[in-house]
């Protein structure tokens, strides 16, 4: 595998890491020395960053150590050239938690940039869905994406104990490039789910975000008396594709724009 690489030596907890890229979008992973030896061997490893599409990033460290910046192309066209500076320590701290507390910053070999607080974790996709529709179309769906490299937030990957949901969801939502909604009879009953879909509608409209609604056990006429503007919209049927396709066309869809 073809990467860039960065040795940063021995940095503090909370130290801030800035990369910028010229060119294509990339892979970029910042890693401690135990992880970037796994990453280069192929095995399972940790890491804070993600598919990066526009730079300067900064990154930050969740722990003291001997830290590295690894840089990729894995799954994307194009030529990258990058540089890496870690900025100086008389910048303010982000309080951050120890990296095996964090399910929002942590991924095996998937991606979503950390960002807490001043820093926001930057995803490619927003999956707003009924709980109902979780085990048939919703938890497939998101791991099939994470598959082809796509950053997704899905609650079950971004939630835990004790989280304020609306912090959570709007911050997702505000921080995600496409808004994959799966509009089934459960969905439009749910005032999460309409509370979801809202702020998807508004940043579409807006242009800053595209709506990819997938249409679960409910027909056009149901779609068109919940919302006329949505019926509207071109759709992706889980009655006539499979989750393979759907995922293979959202991942086409993601690289190309």
């Amino acid at each position: 595998m073809n990467f860039q690489q960065y040795d940063l030596g021995n940095l503090d907890r909370g130290r801030v890491v800035e990369i910028t890229l010229f060119g294509s979008a990339a892979n970029v992973q910042l890693l401690d020395s135990s992880n970037f030896s796994n990453y280069k061997n192929g095995r399972k490893y940790r890491y804070v960053g993600g598919l990066v599409t526009r730079s300067p990033i900064r990154l930050q460290t969740t722990h003291s150590g001997h830290w590295y910046v690894a840089i990729d192309l894995r799954g994307l066209k194009g030529i990258v050239r990058s540089s890496v500076r870690v900025l100086p320590t008389a910048l303010p701290r982000v309080e951050q938690k120890p990296l095996s507390s964090m399910p929002s910053l942590l991924h095996e070999h998937g991606f979503g940039v950390n960002n807490e607080d001043d820093f926001t974790p930057q995803f490619d996709v927003f999956v707003s869905h009924a709980s109902e529709d979780k085990d048939d179309v919703v938890r497939p769906l998101a791991f099939a994406l994470k598959e082809r490299n796509i950053s997704v937030w899905y609650d079950e990957f971004e939630l835990k104990i004790g989280d304020s949901l609306r912090r959570k969801i709007d911050k997702g939502l505000a921080n995600s490039r496409f808004g994959i909604v799966v509009i089934s009879r459960d969905f439009i009953k749910k005032g999460w789910a309409n509370y979801e879909l809202d702020g998807i509608i508004t940043k579409s409209i807006s242009g800053e975000q595209i709506l990819l609604p997938i249409w679960h056990n409910i027909s056009k006429s149901e779609v068109i008396n919940y919302s006329p503007s949505l019926a509207d919209k071109l759709a992706r049927n889980t009655a006539v594709n499979t989750i393979e396709e759907i995922a293979d066309e959202i991942a086409q869809l993601v690289a190309r724009v």
